[in-house]
């Protein structure tokens, strides 16, 4: 797919038909099909072959057929909505504006296909990124659906199953392993929307997530929608379901599917425990919780009233976990200690950590059977998390401690409630957690930029060391955020701290909070940071709050991230992972492509050496292949090793020069071959596929070989009996492996020349050959070292690597051995 450029027009009718431009439903081809074939037939000639011009490039000019409108205001949300949110607007335009059920409406196919094509892209962060910074231009090559959409009863029965269910989390692709890894227990429904099976364990999986809500975390993945994440947790049926928990191997479900098996099934993953309390052990169990900080729960059962369930106790046990402890008394066998708790009747009571048990008013007498009510009591009445102060920081308690601190503006909601946890949760990670109230410390939140309710985690570096949560106001995401942010090196900059003029380098991302693709990136600049620690550093700008600051550097688009080395300023550009970011890194210390303006182009690709071949890559920054392109670029380039040059030309920054070399789509891959008569003359990748081995292979074709086929004699004479060094490729040519190392094996040739020659033998046409030598798999690779001896063995050495530069490692080392007199 190529992104084709403004000005790349053929000559067209003013009035082409409507059916010709819009995308087909598939029901509709052979009707679409016979009115095409009617109406070519009626035309001229020369419209014709118009006609069929536009329709072999129809693939690259999609998004033409969609108007310029905002795909936000088109679904009717926010620029920050979440992918939740978006599925649900999605939805309710889908039950109203669908071509079913506006069958006299000819505009409504057109309407609904526009809707449609903006929820494939923003549900997606890598196409709403380029979308957000490019518009529609930047996704010329996504053609999500290919203007296909499903039936009105798909929507209204089978889409987004669990989008309405508070109690049920929809996770994907962006926030799986944070939920998973949070230290919170999960029981995790993978479901596919055309599942039959699916669908009749909905109602049941709905009313366990109720009874479940609070003990464990109930979760759903739509398989549809999240395929590779699928994929990678192995699920290859529908529904399957797993229990999570941080520190343990995923456990399948495989029972059947009721809610009570489910409960069963489920309890046995919580850990919590209940105990019975009697004469000889209430009083040491209470106070040793109580110098832990943790509160009791009982439930005194008496002949008269109600007591909690042993079910419920257990569940109660699990919702408060590392917080309360769970017990229960019976008061017929313990009526005296009972009578001490002055408890006459069944009943609940909540004693706080730090109260006392001769002191009657500090304990909380619950009139409620009801889980969630007395869940939701309890954290009412557990203390409120540490409170800091300007003094605190002044201090610096949190200069040499790790810590949660929770930013807060004097509200008190039940979310603030859920806070409490987060001690508990964060225990093992060794960080603290603690609240300022910015409304009575305005001055110390102002110091740090915070303007509205914010979690922030100081990593015990200092004060200025912190880094702000822009994630999901969930504890499931703020604990594997502060799991996470501790043992990476990303602070959050302001101005005092902007590396403008830095020594060290510095990877800066801008970004801003309401952006998805920016919070999606967040944590792979943490993993980038790990690998790349003492190296560089990692910041984070929040252009909402430093606006000014980001308009110096014309950040204009959310998330630019920038590499500030000294006076030097590199924009990446690539994929916004930690494994694209690292390999950016790499090439901005080592780089292995060059950026060409019109004058470095002349001198190196024009005017270049008769040995030296040249690729190279026009694009346009904007272009999503481009996008796409680039990183597998960078990677081609390293491992051809310097053997073929390679480089980029920015075709938006340098339009004219490329449009006078005949640029007409993006990207526009040339490789210019050495020894050529004319210095101006190249070849065009026509290839699909442009990953950086494809690339490789077919930049290395037009290259010499350095290696030689052997035939029985060559390799006998020359291999077995003579003085040269050899390593041999035994292949079979129709063996995919031996294809796939093919260009692996004429890299290590040249870069072997003179001191190593290179030979391949085809094992398929001499079969006896690869015998003799002890070939049993392919590709084999074999070392003949010469010895100073008449004959070597014909099996050689064995070689178990098939990557170049290992080999050449490997056979380096060996001749140096051999250098040494080291024979062995």
């Amino acid at each position: 797919m190529k992104c084709v450029t403004s000005n790349f027009r053929d000559p067209v009718p003013k009035r082409v038909p409507q059916y010709l431009l819009r995308p087909v439903r598939m029901e509709s081809l052979p009707q679409a099909k016979s009115k095409l074939v009617c109406h070519v037939q009626n035309q001229q000639i020369a419209w014709s072959r118009m006609l069929l011009t536009s329709l072999i490039v129809f693939s690259c000019l999609v998004p033409s057929v969609y108007s310029d409108e905002d795909y936000y205001k088109l679904l009717k949300v926010s620029r920050e909505a979440t992918t939740r949110e978006i599925r649900q607007a999605f939805k309710k335009l889908a039950l109203t504006m669908h071509p079913d059920k506006n069958p006299h409406d000819e505009t409504a196919h057109d309407k609904f296909l526009k809707v449609t094509r903006a929820y494939e892209v923003l549900k997606d962060d890598d196409l709403r990124k380029k979308y957000d910074k490019y518009g529609e231009k930047g996704l010329q090559d996504e053609q999500q659906g290919g203007g296909r959409y499903e039936s009105w009863n798909y929507y209204r029965n089978e889409f987004g199953i669990y989008d309405d269910d508070l109690e049920i989390v929809t996770l994907d692709r962006g926030d799986f392993d944070a939920a998973v890894n949070s230290g919170e227990l999960w029981f995790v429904n993978f479901y596919f929307p055309r599942c039959h099976h699916c669908h009749e364990l909905a109602p049941t999986w709905r009313e366990f997530a109720k009874e479940m809500d609070g003990v464990f975390r109930i979760g759903a993945v739509n398989c549809g929608d999240n395929n590779r994440l699928c994929r990678s947790k192995g699920i290859s049926s529908y529904p399957s379901l797993y229990i999570f928990k941080a520190g343990m191997n995923p456990e399948k479900y495989f029972g059947d599917r009721s809610k009570e098996s489910l409960t069963k099934f489920g309890m046995q993953f919580v850990k919590s425990r209940v105990t019975e309390l009697w004469q000889g052990n209430v009083f040491t169990e209470i106070e040793s919780a109580f110098l832990s900080g943790i509160g009791w729960l009982i439930t005194f059962c008496a002949d008269s009233g109600d007591c909690l369930e042993s079910q419920t106790r257990q569940k109660l046990a699990g919702m408060l976990e590392g917080m309360v402890n769970v017990g229960w008394m019976d008061c017929s066998t313990q009526a005296e200690l009972c009578n001490s708790f002055e408890v006459t009747s069944s009943t609940t009571a909540f004693f706080p950590p730090g109260s006392s048990l001769k002191n009657q008013g500090s304990v909380l007498f619950l009139k409620t059977l009801d889980t969630r009510e007395i869940y939701g009591a309890v954290m009412q009445h557990l203390p409120e998390l540490e409170p800091l102060t300007k003094h605190s920081f002044k201090v610096h308690k949190l200069a040499r401690h790790r810590w949660l601190v929770n930013f807060s503006f004097g509200q008190k909601t039940m979310a603030s409630h859920e806070y409490k946890k987060l001690k508990a949760l964060l225990k093992d990670a060794h960080i603290q957690v603690g609240q300022v109230d910015c409304l009575t410390d305005s001055e110390l939140c102002g110091s740090f930029y915070i303007q509205k309710p914010s979690i922030a985690v100081f990593k015990g570096l200092g004060i200025h060391d912190f880094e702000i949560h822009h994630g999901k106001d969930v504890l499931y995401n703020i604990v594997a955020f502060a799991k996470e942010s501790v043992s990476a090196h990303v602070t959050t900059l302001k101005p005092e701290n902007f590396p403008s003029d830095s020594k060290e380098p510095w990877l800066v991302d801008f970004f801003a909070p309401w952006c998805p693709p920016c919070r999606a990136l967040l944590p792979e600049l943490r993993k980038a940071s790990i690998q790349l620690f003492g190296q560089m550093k990692f910041g984070t700008l929040d252009c909402t709050i430093h606006e000014g600051l980001c308009n110096m550097y014309n950040v204009n688009a959310y998330p630019t991230t920038v590499i500030f080395n000294k006076s030097s300023i590199h924009e990446y550009e690539g994929h916004h992972s930690a494994d694209g970011i690292l390999e950016f890194i790499q090439d901005l210390v080592n780089p292995a492509v060059v950026t060409m303006d019109p004058d470095s182009f002349a001198e190196l690709v024009k005017r270049r050496r008769h040995n030296q071949t040249w690729m190279v890559d026009f694009y346009a920054p904007w272009c999503g292949p481009c996008q796409a392109l680039l990183p597998e670029w960078r990677r081609m380039a390293r491992s051809l090793n310097g053997m073929i040059k390679v480089g980029t030309v920015d075709c938006q920054k340098h339009h004219s020069f490329c449009q006078g070399e005949g640029v007409r789509a993006y990207p526009e891959i040339r490789l210019y071959p050495q020894n050529s008569n004319r210095r101006d003359a190249y070849q065009s990748y026509s290839g699909w596929h442009r990953d950086a081995h494809s690339l490789r292979v077919w930049a290395m074709g037009t290259l010499p070989r350095a290696s030689v086929d052997l035939s029985p004699d060559d390799f006998r004479n020359h291999v077995i009996r003579g003085k040269d060094h050899w390593v041999v490729d035994f292949y079979a040519p129709w063996c995919g492996p031996c294809q796939h190392f093919a260009p692996e094996f004429e890299v290590l040739a040249r870069m072997l020349k003179g001191s190593i020659r290179a030979g391949k033998v085809d094992c398929q046409a001499h079969h006896q050959t690869c015998q003799s030598a002890g070939i049993t798999a392919y590709p084999s690779v074999r070392f003949y070292p010469y010895l100073g001896t008449d004959m070597r063995q014909q099996g050689g050495e064995h070689v178990n690597s098939r990557d170049a530069n290992s080999i050449v490692d490997i056979l380096r080392q060996r001749l140096q051995q051999l250098s040494s007199g080291l024979l062995g």
